[in-house]
């Protein structure tokens, strides 16, 4: 049995994208050869003591907190795989506890957008000979609502209130969040709704945004199009970019944490702060040449 063939096929089954199916494969399959070449004797595919002689492995080589972290988090879902599977019959590792913390009062760098970034995308989404009425409407919803991509492709046209310029998200874990629209953006969207979208191949869909395939627009052909733009606009871009943006700027522009996480739809106000408030390299020497 190849068990890593399987792994993968169960992340396919249960939905995962695949960016993320190939970050667990690979974090797998190095596992896989650091057991192979350091540990000839190991029977199971994981075990706590293996998990744990890897973990030390991998801080020995001294990568980034953050490398490791996300190796650990990939074996708990190949451990959540075994468990399911019958392989093996125990739970080695615990997020909690394996996870190495990071030092209290340590930034996180949030990549975002400057201002003059985000007025450029603008202005090359404007471009009509280069973008479809559709790909400016995914540009403006993800940058003035702050939405998932995920969110985002499962907009339906009954979640959009015109009379109040609300829309209805439905986020992870089912939550349900209503945020406003602004009105240009609302204008775009009616414009794409009485032109390009009426004449598409599925104008009858529940769904605001269609593809020539299916009535539902897919999430990966979002990250794939963005990808696709980003050497002619000359910035890397992908749908979460948009959504830490959206967060960062209504930030700095003294919008309430408060009002800032609701938007986003995190449970909690703490997971913002941890998320999103930073300090950049310019904020902080601007304060020092104050002196």
């Amino acid at each position: 049995m190849n068990i890593l063939e399987d792994f993968r096929q169960w992340l396919v089954e249960d939905g995962k994208s695949p960016k993320t199916i190939e970050s667990y494969c690979n974090d797998v399959k190095q596992f896989q050869l650091y057991l192979a070449e350091k540990t000839a004797d190991e029977q199971q595919p994981l075990s706590r003591f293996s998990f744990v002689r890897y973990k030390q492995y991998l801080l020995d080589r001294e990568l980034k907190v953050s490398t490791i972290n996300k190796k650990v988090n990939s074996l708990k879902v190949f451990n959540d795989f075994l468990r399911q599977k019958g392989v093996v019959s125990e739970n080695y590792i615990q997020l909690r506890r394996d996870r190495i913390p990071i030092a209290t009062g340590s930034e996180r760098v949030v990549n975002a957008l400057t201002d003059a970034e985000v007025e450029k995308v603008l202005a090359f989404v404007e471009n009509e000979k280069k973008v479809s009425m559709r790909n400016r409407l995914i540009v403006h919803i993800l940058t003035f609502t702050a939405l998932r991509v995920s969110e985002l492709v499962n907009i339906k046209l009954a979640d959009i209130d015109p009379l109040t310029s609300t829309l209805t998200v439905r986020g992870k874990g089912g939550k349900v969040r209503e945020i406003g629209i602004r009105n240009d953006l609302m204008e775009l969207i009616k414009k794409y709704q009485a032109g390009e979208r009426r004449t598409s191949k599925f104008p009858y869909s529940e769904y605001l945004l269609t593809s020539q395939r299916s009535k539902k627009m897919h999430r990966d052909a979002v990250r794939d199009w963005l990808a696709k733009i980003s050497d002619e606009v000359g910035i890397k871009l992908h749908p979460h970019l948009f959504r830490r943006t959206c967060a960062t700027l209504l930030l700095k522009r003294g919008v309430p944490i408060v009002t800032v996480s609701k938007i986003l739809g995190h449970h909690s106000v703490d997971m913002t702060s941890k998320m999103y408030i930073q300090t950049s390299r310019k904020d902080k020497q601007d304060a020092l040449d104050l002196l």
